[in-house]
């Protein structure tokens, strides 16, 4: 039995944390982790330097004032919480292409440039 073409999965890989895509809302993480770090520098989805995206945001919040570790799924949903997602889609290339996917399998004229 063969699934018909328009059942077929589209596949992405993200290659990095997902908190690549949180680093444009670096700002915010400041706030959050009440600490004045400085973001990493570079375009968010190349961040490494010796540590992944995740390690920065950690590594803020443990040595931020706000006596709590990084929790993924909390801090996650409340950095991206009041912020506009079309920040990291245009910083972040891997994330355009991954919306633009989902866009283009109901609009194709809705694509973000």
């Amino acid at each position: 039995m063969s699934i018909p073409p328009d059942l077929n999965p589209y596949p992405h890989t993200a290659l990095h944390d997902f908190e690549a895509w949180l680093l444009p809302y670096w700002t915010t993480i400041q706030k959050l982790a009440k600490h004045n770090r400085s973001a990493p520098s570079g375009l968010p989805e190349t961040v490494n330097h010796q540590k992944p995206p995740s390690y920065w945001i950690k590594e803020i919040f443990s040595s931020g004032k706000r006596g709590k570790d990084y929790n993924k799924v909390i801090d996650g949903i409340a950095i991206l919480k009041k912020n506009d997602l079309m920040i990291a889609i245009q910083a972040c290339p891997e994330l355009k292409a991954f919306v633009n996917r989902i866009i283009s399998l109901c609009d194709e004229e809705k694509i973000i440039s």
